[in-house]
């Protein structure tokens, strides 16, 4: 048996919630003002305090601080979560999301130690051999990698292990504390420091409730049983199991390799004032990106644009695309942003340094076009792209649904090619109370119509402040045409910003159907009626 490998293993608790919300941080940072909504900067904060839940198969797998002091688990069922903690906020699980917010934590890493072996999202190793040398001990190898991501990656709670192997480290990292985030486990103590953990440690749920129901439910305890023993009853897998209880980890840590440097930049000296010639002057690097990514077979479908100013100033962005970049639309986003920063007065000096970056990248297989080519789509795209380089970045908009509490603050117009939908889905996805639950009307109505709601006597209805109706509604007048009301719902009381008296509004919406079976949303807010929108 091969002896074990001094290992380091870096753990991220909760690392899918970290994941969202640094992705959701970038998103309120980088592009939301691209699908027009407030651009101010991302509240982490309240980020952080977010009582939040990550979900797969009905299931919790991971959740926020905020959600496990109020009774949430992890293995919780998404109803019971709820139960415990009404004010969750439920989010599917996205292992492409993790391990792409992952990725430059990693790269970060091996500008400190190289050789970094990803063991999932959230979970790496290396060898702490030559760290601990380098920084004159393994204890001072984990402080100096946990300083970098604190200070570097705002990432304040990872936990690091060293031991023999990387089970035993992952375990060792597992049982830090905040205060004392590292854990040294000496050479040859592996088996000692394993014996006392659960069998569940060993991740293998079928395993360890069968060793339970033994009355094994230790790691020592399942290293005691007799290898042959275990081999004969538990085959291969419960053989290599046996071993890690035993603290005999005998895997190597298996660097992944790290991808190659698609990073392009352009310095200026002197300086550029105007945005064409920083645009002819990044062609060539364009050229060479869209090449870089061609050789690997991937496109990029997400880009970020850095801008260097001769004073300092530091211009940064995340441009998509519906498809993927080539040269000319790299170039095109480029552009934009000098003239959005020309505009808000972000760079007010010349330009010394532009840096594209791949934010995001597909394989070239998915992207290529079909035999007979895209038909229409095809050409939609190609024209709006034109058009676009024509107009700017704001000459051509399509609709999105955003997020509010009244249907037209809901829409939302985003930039051709930005694919807005991520930056609307998250201000979608915030807790909205009073807000419509779907199905939406088909016709929002750009401005409320005046109408008038009255009772069978032809008193107007009024709704009081405990949103009593002084009668029911009986008939409406829209527009001088009067119609019976055949049914109603309601009412729902919206209340906004309760804490400000100069911008406090509390309205009371009702559906209501009338004789010709339309079905209409109205409004009553001070004693007038006026219809939001109709159900078609």
């Amino acid at each position: 048996m091969n002896a074990a490998t001094r290992s380091l293993v870096l753990w991220f608790p909760d690392w899918p919630v970290t994941a969202l919300r640094r992705q959701r941080g970038r998103v309120d940072a980088a592009g939301v003002d691209a699908a027009g909504v407030d651009a101010a900067a991302p509240d982490v904060a309240g980020m952080d305090a977010a009582a939040l839940a990550i979900v797969h198969a009905n299931t919790v797998v991971a959740c926020s601080a905020a959600a496990r002091a109020d009774g949430v688990r992890r293995g919780q069922r998404r109803r019971d979560a709820q139960a415990r903690c009404p004010r969750l906020e439920i989010v599917p699980a996205d292992p492409e999301r993790d391990a792409r917010m992952f990725s430059p934590i990693v790269t970060r890493i091996e500008q400190l130690a190289p050789g970094v072996q990803i063991i999932r999202p959230g979970l790496c190793a290396l060898r702490a051999r030559g760290p601990a040398r380098y920084y004159g001990g393994e204890n001072a190898a984990a402080c100096e990698i946990l300083d970098l991501l604190a200070e570097a990656e705002e990432l304040p709670g990872v936990r690091a292990g060293v031991a023999d192997g990387p089970f035993t480290a992952e375990q060792a990292a597992r049982a830090t504390a905040p205060d004392a985030p590292v854990r040294v486990v000496a050479d040859g103590a592996a088996a000692e420091f394993l014996a006392p953990l659960p069998v569940t440690s060993l991740q293998d749920d079928g395993l360890a409730h069968l060793l339970s129901r033994l009355g094994v439910h230790t790691l020592g305890a399942f290293a005691d049983l007799d290898r042959a023993l275990v081999h004969d009853r538990f085959g291969p897998v419960g053989r290599r199991l046996h071993e890690l209880a035993g603290g005999a980890d005998s895997r190597p840590v298996q660097p992944r390799t790290p991808p190659p440097e698609l990073d392009r930049e352009v310095a200026f000296e002197p300086a550029v004032e105007a945005a064409e010639q920083v645009a002819f002057g990044m062609r060539m690097a364009a050229d060479e990106f869209i090449g870089g990514l061609g050789a690997v077979d991937l496109v990029c479908t997400e880009l970020r644009v850095e801008l260097v100013g001769e004073r300092g100033e530091r211009s940064e962005r995340v441009w998509l695309h519906p498809r993927s970049f080539d040269a000319a639309a790299v170039i095109d986003r480029v552009r934009w942003q000098l003239a959005e920063d020309a505009q808000n007065h972000v760079l007010r000096s010349g330009v010394v340094l532009a840096r594209i970056h791949p934010e995001a990248v597909d394989a070239a297989s998915a992207h290529q076009p079909a035999i007979f080519g895209s038909g229409p789509d095809d050409r939609v795209h190609h024209a709006l792209s034109r058009v676009q380089a024509m107009l700017g970045h704001r000459g051509v908009l399509t609709p999105a649904i955003g997020g509010g509490r009244w249907l037209s603050e809901r829409q939302v117009l985003v930039p051709w090619g930005d694919r807005g939908d991520r930056a609307v889905a998250a201000q979608r996805s915030r807790p909205w109370p009073g807000s419509l639950p779907p199905p939406a009307p088909a016709t929002v109505f750009p401005h409320p119509q005046l109408v008038d709601v009255v009772s069978e006597t032809g008193v107007i209805v009024e709704v009081d402040e405990r949103g009593t109706l002084s009668a029911p509604p009986a008939r409406l007048t829209e527009a001088g045409r009067g119609r019976d009301i055949v049914s109603w719902a309601g009412p729902w009381t919206v209340d906004e910003r309760g804490w400000d008296a100069a911008r406090a509004r509390r309205a009371h919406r009702f559906q209501i159907v009338d004789a010709e079976q339309n079905a209409w949303l109205l409004v009553c807010e001070g004693g007038r009626w006026a219809a939001e929108a109709r159900y078609d």
